[in-house]
């Protein structure tokens, strides 16, 4: 790795050759202020408030260097042998500011009812400005706020032209949904042909709102309805919360990203009011029952593969859209989130003598599409009614936490409740890209040798943030080849991959892919803090290794909860009860759909 040396306002540091200024500046402990940079995207240097002045030779005087009158954006300069940067002077500032208080002239000042309000970069840096008024005149091009979908709004006036929800929409995830619409002030950002958002080709993952400086884009607040069902007497309040949602809900108070706050959680929701508290760990553990058996037939018996994970319901409806000839592909397994309420509306609802009808299911989750899941087709109907009533993001959960009172850093550890809280080390890594596939191959392992456990528990080929992890996993001499893909962005060429294989009339070179929408996998979710970086997703993805880790029981088969439940209710995996309660299907959706 080639290195090179530059000066930071006199400070000397080394930076890989290709790094830009910002990262350069970082490496001499300063920070200089932007809104459209993300470490994801490619800079676009639409914001203008990251410049910084590049120190040159005088012509004058040999041996001196001298501030350029030229402004360099240090988001999209790259760091040069040699180089002298100054970050701070006072025109610098005042150019920041003029940037900054041009930008508030096109913004609203409703702050208050904002969703992103004290996590909003605008308001950060407006207040490290100090800036109070601003000497231009209000012009707000008022446009409705679009409320289309279940899951995402999109308020156009808070939108800074700052370009990152198109950036990730069109090249990290592949969609296309969401574009620059018109020029100067008549700019804006809109799904494409200024379509409704659901009407467009968007698959609901929220990526564009977890990269949004701003309020402009933000999930479906729906803690009002969890609210009025927790104030209703006649309702059986459960909720469930993900694997991703216990190394992330903590950032928002005060934890570092990663930091295990299970118990916590669980005793957070207790003191808002819920009946009981379940875990969705345990139908991860499930799924790799219904999942996994699923593979075993197909792989033994000669029928369609690759089978393809559908745990992820942006990657369906991805899917759908974009690649309708994967649908016999695709595992018929419903979602944890799914199987777990089905679950709780009717095994645990019997189990304990209670009406199903009065069952109220909340999940929290840190995805949007998991709003857009609960009611995507009948299937999700399968105890008889909606089986999700609500889902709230990570995001959403804190409000609620915060609204209560609850002092979060001070409640004790608390378990969850029994039946459907149980899980294993299987479970919990659900949460991460490579998560699904490493958990059924534990069990799937041992399904096939009748072993115990496979020789290594840890699957670490699966493992790591490359876009696209491939492998050949040997059991006990059977060669079964894998493909792991995560942000949609990367999943094509995969597909590609077997149709080419298709077309040729070879067998496809994958038997088992796994697939989750958001970069780094759920922890990566569009409904989990915002503005996450690699660093912040591989702090959360060691949270939940570490879990695995600790779990005494490490394989979903295992599950003592599980086997009960197969036991007592539903038989075995792949059966009629468990086909109608923990399966569904796929089929083609349209890139757009016109509802005028």
């Amino acid at each position: 790795m080639e290195m090179i040396k530059l000066e930071i306002n006199g400070v000397e540091v080394e930076v890989e050759k290709g790094s830009n200024l910002l990262q350069a500046a970082r490496k001499a402990n300063v920070k200089i202020p932007t809104l459209c940079y993300h470490p994801d995207l490619k800079p676009g240097a639409s914001c203008g408030i990251c410049v910084v002045r590049q120190l040159v030779p005088s012509r004058t005087e040999p041996g001196k260097f001298v501030p350029s009158p030229k402004l360099l954006r240090a988001c999209c300069t790259e760091a040069v042998e040699g180089m002298k940067i100054l970050t701070h002077d006072p025109d610098i500032v005042q150019v920041r500011r003029t940037v900054l208080e041009l930008i508030l002239a096109n913004h609203p000042n409703d702050c208050l009812q904002c969703p992103r309000s004290g996590r909003c970069e605008l308001q950060d840096i407006a207040a490290d400005f100090g800036i109070r008024e601003v000497p231009f005149p209000k012009e707000v091009n008022h446009r409705d706020n679009d409320t289309s979908t279940p899951s995402l709004v999109l308020n156009p006036d808070k939108c800074i032209k700052c370009g990152s929800c198109a950036e990730v929409c069109q090249k990290m995830q592949n969609v296309w949904a969401l574009e620059f619409i018109g020029r100067g002030e008549k700019t804006v950002m809109a799904p494409a042909a200024d379509v409704k958002l659901a009407e467009s080709p968007c698959i609901k993952c929220g990526q564009c709102s977890a990269h949004c400086p701003v309020g402009a884009i933000y999930e479906n607040d729906e803690t009002a309805k969890v609210w009025d069902a927790l104030r209703d007497e006649e309702k059986v309040c459960l909720v469930q919360i993900a694997p991703a949602v216990r190394v992330a809900l903590g950032e928002d108070f005060g934890m570092k990203p990663g930091e295990l706050s299970t118990g916590k959680i669980y005793a957070a929701l207790r003191r808002l009011g819920f009946n009981k508290v379940f875990d969705t760990n345990f139908s991860a553990d499930v799924t790799i029952m219904e999942e996994g058996t699923e593979f075993i037939k197909r792989f033994t018996t000669g029928g369609k593969l690759p089978l393809i994970t559908s745990c992820c319901p942006a990657w369906t409806d991805w899917m759908e859209k974009y690649a309708p000839d994967f649908t016999e592909n695709f595992s018929s397994a419903k979602s944890p989130q799914q199987m777990l309420s089905a679950l709780a509306k009717t095994y645990w609802a019997e189990k304990n003598g209670v009406d199903g009808k009065k069952v109220h299911v909340t999940s929290i989750m840190p995805c949007t599409a998991k709003k857009f899941e609960i009611a995507r087709d009948k299937s999700m109907e399968s105890s008889g009614s909606q089986d999700t009533d609500v889902v709230l993001t990570t995001r959403e959960l804190a409000r609620m936490i915060k609204a209560a009172g609850i002092d979060f850093m001070s409640l004790p550890d608390e378990p969850a409740d029994d039946l459907l809280g149980a899980y294993t080390g299987a479970g919990t890594i659900f949460g991460v890209t490579g998560g699904v596939m490493e958990a059924a191959l534990r069990t799937a392992y041992c399904l096939i040798t009748k072993e115990a456990q496979p020789p290594a528990i840890e699957f670490t080929a699966v493992r790591g943030m490359e876009g696209v992890k491939t492998a050949t996993i040997d059991i006990k001499g059977t060669k079964v080849n894998i493909a792991v893909a995560h942000q949609m962005g990367n999943v094509e060429k995969v597909l590609n991959e077997v149709r080419e294989d298709i077309k040729n009339g070879v067998k496809p070179r994958y038997d088992f892919i796994e697939v989750m929408a958001c970069r780094g996998g759920c922890i990566g979710g569009g409904g989990q803090p915002c503005l996450a970086t690699d660093e912040v997703r591989a702090a959360r993805t060691a949270g939940l290794y570490s879990d695995d880790e600790k779990s005494t029981v490490r394989m979903s088969h295992l599950n003592p909860e599980v086997q009960s439940l197969y036991k007592d209710y539903l038989g075995e995996p792949g059966s009629e009860k468990a086909e109608h309660l923990l399966h569904t299907h796929y089929h083609k959706r349209e890139l757009y759909k016109f509802t005028k």
